[in-house]
């Protein structure tokens, strides 16, 4: 993807690259929620973004620092990486002396993104922040991640389907946006048949 095509302004290029080589310091490995998830949410975002007619400096910086507080998470050290997202974020791009008003405007979207829990996202760039997170969940990505996941955290396949159940197949409807509820179609579609599938496979019946 070529970030010239989304953001002319070469300063506001500078200033996405400085960031992203900021976020990329608070991963050390890659996984389920590694840094290539970041970049896919990155580009999901500018896609939808530009359809939706977000700003897409604000959105391009919050979805790289949206997950910059996970492995603290998964260390135990802080309860809501979202929370500690947003707080990064603000310390981080008041350092670069950001305006104010757009600091704010990317730390709500970070804090905003969980669709699980935390504020509902009250602009047009945090919810499509949120709706990408998601769909990353869904689709050929989302299953690869699924199963990253069970790996990662010793469950089974019965387990994973499961998972799929409870939560990956409800996001399609938990979009924002026009644009994500059509990505999100054609990716739960996908995402369904690999159930039916899998299901028919581990009862014999394929």
């Amino acid at each position: 993807m070529k970030l010239e095509e989304f953001l002319p302004d070469p300063h506001s290029r500078a200033l996405v690259e400085k960031t992203r080589e900021f976020a990329r310091g608070f991963f050390e490995g890659d996984g389920t929620h590694g840094f290539s998830h970041v970049e896919r949410v990155f580009n999901l975002c500018l896609h939808i973004g530009r359809e939706e007619g977000a700003d897409l400096e604000v959105l391009a910086l919050a979805a790289l620092l949206h997950d910059v507080a996970r492995p603290l998470e998964s260390a135990g050290k802080v309860e809501d990486h979202a929370v500690e997202g947003a707080r990064i974020a603000r310390r981080f791009l008041r350092g670069l002396g950001y305006p104010e008003e757009k600091v704010e405007a990317v730390a709500h979207a970070i804090e905003a993104h969980r669709f699980s829990r935390g504020p509902e996202p009250e602009t047009l760039e945090a919810r499509i922040l949120s709706d990408a997170d998601k769909l990353d969940a869904v689709g050929a990505i989302g299953i690869a991640r699924v199963f990253m996941y069970s790996g990662e955290h010793g469950r089974g396949i019965e387990d994973s389907i499961k998972h799929f159940d409870e939560k990956i197949l409800k996001l399609k409807d938990l979009m924002y946006t026009e644009t994500a509820k059509r990505i999100a179609e054609e990716r739960h579609r996908f995402t369904e048949e690999f159930v039916r599938r899998i299901r028919l496979e581990i009862e014999g019946e394929l």
